[in-house]
């Protein structure tokens, strides 16, 4: 059975950082295209980055507003993809989601809250 779960988040205050880290079990993820997704209330769940698989180069891509904020990245070694934030602003608040998908298969994980307020 394959399982993400991500971890790392929280209550940081503006300008903080977090690194939200996925993990995942039950399959290895160097051949899953991954993403980090957040879903603030009331909003529609967004992409906010992406990462390809091994075939692809591990090539990232960042939602407009993320760049040069955000930073996606994967450890195959350890079955685990994180989303580096910096510069964090309070509308970054949302429950964070990590996706795994080849085809027409995927697989979320259950979310992380990150909450940025002072």
């Amino acid at each position: 059975q394959v399982q993400l779960v991500e971890s790392g988040g929280g209550l940081v205050q503006p300008g903080g950082s977090l690194r939200l880290s996925c993990a995942a079990s039950g399959t290895f993820i160097g051949i899953y295209n991954m993403g980090w997704y957040r879903q603030a209330p009331g909003k529609q769940r967004e992409l906010v980055a992406s990462i390809t698989n091994i075939g692809g180069s591990g090539s990232t891509d960042l939602a407009d507003s993320e760049k040069g904020r955000f930073t996606i990245s994967r450890d195959n070694a350890k079955n685990t993809v994180y989303l580096q934030m910096s510069s964090l602003k309070p509308e970054d608040t949302a429950d964070y989601y990590c996706r795994a998908w080849l085809g027409r298969t995927e697989y979320w994980g259950q979310g992380t809250q990150v909450t940025v307020s002072s």
